[in-house]
């Protein structure tokens, strides 16, 4: 079979441009050819040999991965792991909702007359974030806490004219990074602080974590205080979990809330896919990064009935395929089925059912670490209040208990004794949610037990 070459002489059915293109291009930026493009990788590097191994039938290679799925752990082993992914317990009506054919689109909802059931979801998650963050304007939703967050400081430093944000520790590690990588690529500088104190007239934007990562709940009212005071905006990363029971950040002070809404759509699933929520002050609505979903109704009632409500995409200037090189942002997508799930799930919850659930969240964690601390050679260090996350240090090293857990089938927290915290020394940081059975808590006093009596 002859493949005729494209209009434009291209031998390359895909790519549209010509060899004389090309060379336009390569004398244009000061290459002699393709190869000088990538001078400055290893050679190594360049082609190297891919193995892959003989190709399978249908059936040889669904048994391959019912093989390697075997090799993950069992969803329904004792489990204390949170760490920033936390298992809830989500109505039976968010999958079935979710699912619906009105809310599928192709990939974006450019097209508002075909799209107008996933634009309607997306004007309700607008509406749910601003309402659970305390603030005037959300987007239908970024990547997920960590891109989100980057925006947030990206924000405040076009707002701000500044050139570094200032994190408060103990903050998210993934979250950070993620900071530092868009920071690095905008020219910003990121500071950890200790302390709120430390911020200064230098810092764009103070971004602190609710709870934070060691699981107590922050008095954010002072640090907006004193973040407004150095004229910096504060940046919340909250728990819209959490955030059933505790108040709202924008009402606190916060300029700007992001959180992950992962947790509420369903379970963790080996962390992804995310949601990034990000809501903010109206006065930043032209700055705020990704979509925003506009309600509006017809000009023209048709015949005999009254003017239709619609949902249109709106204010798409800050855009990167629209604006280039002077938009605001380049994410031009969004989780929406994410996004959709946490809508559904926080409207059949309701503001008085969700919380419950976060008080229920609440007692329940504080129940087990008092059954933990009252075991000999165990104490749960504490900085404060906190809300499901706490930290637990034995007789053994961290790592060592972790290892003693795993042995007897139950997945334990997170080991935190790296960080600079004095509480965290040789501590494991666990996660009990409304969604932990009162089995699974038993079955981890009785094992710590076990290990605090061994010889």
């Amino acid at each position: 079979m002859v493949v005729r070459p494209p209009l434009g002489g291209s031998p390359h059915p895909y790519i549209p441009a010509t060899e004389a293109d090309r060379a336009r291009m390569l004398q244009r930026i000061g290459a002699a050819d393709v190869e000088a493009l990538f001078a400055d990788l290893p050679a190594a590097a360049l082609d190297p040999e891919i193995r892959l191994p003989a190709a399978l039938t249908e059936p040889e290679l669904i048994e391959l991965l019912v093989d390697r799925a075997a090799a993950n752990a069992d969803p329904a082993r004792p489990d204390f792991l949170g760490a920033g992914a936390y298992r809830h317990a989500i109505p039976a009506v968010t999958a079935h909702l979710a699912a619906r054919s009105e809310f599928v689109t192709a990939y974006t909802p450019y097209q508002p007359e075909i799209s107008q059931g996933t634009l309607q979801s997306a004007f309700e998650y607008q509406s749910v974030v601003c309402e659970l963050t305390g603030l005037d304007v959300s987007n239908t939703g970024l990547y997920d806490v960590a891109s989100a967050t980057a925006e947030a400081c990206l924000l405040a430093a076009r707002v701000t004219g500044r050139g570094a944000v200032a994190l408060l520790e103990p903050i998210h590690p993934g979250t950070a990074d993620v900071v530092g990588t868009y920071a690095r690529g905008a020219g910003l500088r990121v500071d950890m602080l200790a302390s709120p104190e430390q911020a200064s007239a230098d810092h764009a934007c103070l971004v602190v974590q609710q709870p934070d990562f060691l699981g107590a709940i922050v008095d954010l009212e002072p640090l907006a205080e004193a973040a407004h005071a150095q004229g910096a905006l504060l940046v919340a990363v909250a728990d819209p979990f959490a955030l059933g029971m505790l108040r709202a950040p924008g009402e606190a002070g916060a300029d700007i809330v992001t959180g992950e809404g992962r947790d509420l759509a369903g379970p963790p699933q080996f962390g992804g896919p995310s949601l990034g929520l990000f809501a903010a002050r109206l006065e930043h609505l032209r700055q705020m990064p990704g979509r925003i979903v506009g309600r509006t109704r017809e000009l023209h009632a048709p015949a005999g009935g009254e003017p239709r409500t619609g949902y249109v995409l709106t204010l798409q200037a800050r855009e990167q395929f629209i604006r280039r090189e002077r938009a605001t942002s380049n994410v031009s997508t969004a989780q929406a089925l994410i996004a959709l799930a946490f809508t559904v799930t926080v409207q059949a919850l309701g503001p008085r059912g969700l919380r419950a659930a976060a008080e229920l969240c609440f007692q329940r964690a504080h129940d087990a670490a008092r059954r933990i601390a009252a075991l000999d050679g165990y104490e749960t260090p504490q900085r404060g209040p906190w809300f499901s996350e706490f930290l637990v240090r034995g007789l053994l090293p961290a790592a060592e208990l972790a290892a003693a857990l795993r042995a007897r089938g139950i997945g334990p927290g997170l080991d935190v004794s790296g960080r600079p915290e004095p509480q965290a020394r040789q501590a494991l940081l666990f996660a009990v949610t409304e969604a932990t059975p009162d089995a699974h808590v038993d079955a981890l006093v009785e094992a710590l037990a076990e290990i605090g009596a061994a010889p």
